[in-house]
């Protein structure tokens, strides 16, 4: 019995170790610049992307149409200007260029403040789809090419921040 034991205990104990042995870190990977670029939904927000970047650019060219026009006047008329004018017309005229460098500098913010909120409904999809495939297929990881960026991690991948912390004696 005690032998029956010991052979039964030493069977299930090699059956387990190949089973330790058999397992596999499976990695895979994506591009997801290359899904985006051929979704169907891209053309639309390229096309609102570029409307919207259009209108940015109109009210900059009217803003610069109104400086145009400043700088005209005080030009030709500066001759004739008392100085309390002519400082009056040079403060309005700094005035201008100012809100301009400020639109710009927002613009080019709120541009792309648009851009990611129209990509972003396309990235959650591509998201989805690539963690449906991971657990499908079982992946381990699945790296994307286009960023460089872990986009999947299983629920058997291994995290060792903590054994690197410990050899850098980081306790936190």
């Amino acid at each position: 019995m005690n032998k029956l034991f010991k052979v039964l205990f030493l069977g299930v104990a090699l059956f387990v170790m190949s089973g330790v042995a058999n397992a596999q870190v499976k990695i895979a990977h994506v591009n997801t610049a290359e899904i985006l670029d051929v979704m169907p939904e891209k053309a639309k927000a390229e096309k609102d992307l570029e409307k919207y970047y259009n209108d940015l650019q109109n009210q900059l060219q009217t803003m610069a149409q109104e400086y145009q026009t400043k700088m005209q006047d005080y030009e030709a008329n500066q001759a004739t200007m008392s100085n309390l004018v002519k400082q009056s017309k040079e403060k309005e005229i700094v005035d201008i260029q100012t809100r301009i460098q400020q639109f710009q500098a927002n613009a080019e913010q709120d541009f792309e403040g648009k851009r990611a909120e129209l990509l972003k409904p396309m990235l959650d999809k591509i998201q989805n789809a690539i963690n449906t495939v991971g657990k499908e297929k079982g992946y381990t990881y699945i790296l994307d090419l286009a960023t460089g960026a872990t986009v999947y991690v299983g629920t058997d991948a291994v995290d060792c921040t903590k054994d690197v912390k410990a050899k850098l004696g980081i306790t936190k």
